[in-house]
């Protein structure tokens, strides 16, 4: 069973984590890399894929529900579509 402050540590870990991805994602946008360079891709999807442990553990530890963290999760994968969205209609812009 969780406790408030157990809860409350998952929740904090788990947050400063996809905000570690979010910022990764933010820096190589600012370097147009997204665009560039097909190994960033492959670290996004490696960091993303360690997230998800991350946060299957603490669903299977009962510190967070399943629903939080699929909300954790697509919170994040939003954020990184809008990223890629945003690069790639700014090259499809420079390109015309």
């Amino acid at each position: 069973m969780k406790t408030e402050k157990e809860y409350q540590q998952a929740m904090k870990i788990l947050i400063e984590e996809a905000d570690k991805i979010k910022t990764l994602i933010s820096n190589q946008r600012n370097h147009l890399c997204i665009a560039q360079c097909k190994a960033f891709e492959e670290v996004v999807d490696t960091q993303m894929y360690g997230f998800s442990r991350q946060v299957d553990f603490a669903e299977k530890m009962g510190v967070i529900s399943i629903k939080e963290g699929q909300q954790i999760l697509a919170d994040l994968e939003k954020k990184l579509n809008q990223v890629y969205s945003e690069i790639y209609e700014g090259q499809k812009e420079t390109q015309e």
